[in-house]
């Protein structure tokens, strides 16, 4: 039954052939705990229980896509002494079943080949089935002491109470925009490119809070450029995020108080096929500095390395002589228009209402004209 297992497994090895292909999300994944970025209050808990010889039964790592789970749970088994022979990776999205689960525990009854503990990685779990889960509920009440399991979702509110309960769970956090920035600096330095500031930034807000997504587009990035050092328009043009030109263009419309210009913008945006939650983190941010700029000063100054030249000049105009709409409501009606775009079945329309707002280009209803 182990040779059922194990077939579930992924390859863990490359050939040096292959080598150059390995997506940056395995090539830089990290080996060991002092390697992991922006999940301390879980590394400090894991050490210390292996360290202390306190390891639980069964771990459940939560979080959303591509914030360390897997790789944290490789660490775990490497710290642990578990070799290669011992360690079982499982992908619940496919192997879901009851007799998937059946095998499995029959696996766990075997002693391990050369290591103190078999450990059980398994991936995507919430997306066992009612049965398997059950099945599965007794192995990790009870396991032979020489098994751990390591059950990994994204989406805890799928897993049955019972199985919480029986688990140590941790939750992992997204990385900060700075975190992803700093992955992006030091992956592109590691693979003979350089990137400034600004370029960095977009990637890593590209990236949406996942390491795998942020070294996914930077490896993107990097193939297709020509050059070591790589530019933000480069950026724009390979993964078809929105240019400063067209958020720049929004800003101004924005700061005049024209809506014509700024509705203009916003359907350019959609024709061109970019992404309106990335044009509008775009525009977000570059609207939080010129509000910082008219009453922070000080303040925004220490994030203005994240702009290129032109940017930082175009900012200190828009706060000051475009400044009739930069104000703290404007920022709240864009910040309302990005929570809203996930549920418009018409993607740019919180947009275009959040301008009408901002622009107080709204009709009096009848109750309003008649009082």
């Amino acid at each position: 039954m182990d040779y059922i297992i194990k077939t579930l497994m992924p390859k863990k090895t490359e050939s040096k052939s292959g080598a150059d292909n390995i997506a940056f999300y395995r090539k830089y994944r990290p080996e060991s705990f002092d390697k992991v970025r922006g999940q301390d209050h879980i590394v400090s808990v894991l050490q210390n229980s292996i360290k202390e010889d306190t390891t639980v039964h069964a771990y459940l790592f939560a979080g959303s896509r591509g914030t360390g789970k897997t790789s944290v749970a490789r660490i775990v088994a490497r710290e642990l002494g578990t070799s290669e022979n011992d360690l079982y990776e499982i992908d619940a999205a496919s192997n879901r079943g009851i007799d998937d689960i059946r095998a499995l525990k029959e696996s766990v009854q075997t002693l391990p080949f050369d290591s103190k503990y078999k450990v059980y990685i398994v991936d995507e779990v919430h997306m066992m089935t009612k049965d398997a889960f059950n099945a599965l509920l007794k192995t990790l009440e009870e396991p032979p002491k020489h098994v751990i399991f390591i059950l990994a979702t994204t989406e805890l509110g799928k897993i049955p109470d019972t199985i919480i309960s029986r688990c140590q769970v941790f939750n992992f956090k997204k990385p900060t925009h700075q975190i992803l920035k700093d992955l992006v600096i030091d992956v592109a330095e590691a693979e003979g490119h350089k990137l400034d500031n600004p370029t960095a930034d977009l990637i890593a807000l590209l990236g949406e809070g996942s390491f795998r997504d942020t070294t996914g587009i930077l490896q993107k990035v990097l193939n297709f450029s020509n050059g070591k050092k790589i530019t933000r328009d480069e950026v724009e043009a390979i993964t078809g995020a929105p240019s400063t030109a067209l958020v720049n263009d929004f800003l101004l419309a924005v700061g005049n108080n024209d809506l014509e210009k700024g509705l203009s913008v916003v359907h350019k945006t959609a024709s061109q096929n970019i992404d309106m939650k990335v044009f509008l983190k775009l525009v977000l941010k570059k609207i939080r500095i010129a509000l910082l700029l008219k009453f922070a000063e000080a303040t925004a100054k220490e994030f203005m390395e994240d702009f290129i030249e032109d940017d930082k000049k175009f900012l200190a105009v828009l706060s000051k002589e475009h400044g009739v709409n930069i104000s703290s409501a404007t920022l709240l009606a864009l910040l309302d228009a990005y929570q809203q775009i996930d549920y418009a079945f018409i993607p740019e329309l919180p947009l275009e209402l959040a301008l009408i707002k901002i622009t107080n280009n709204e009709r009096p209803t009848t109750h309003d004209a008649k009082n």
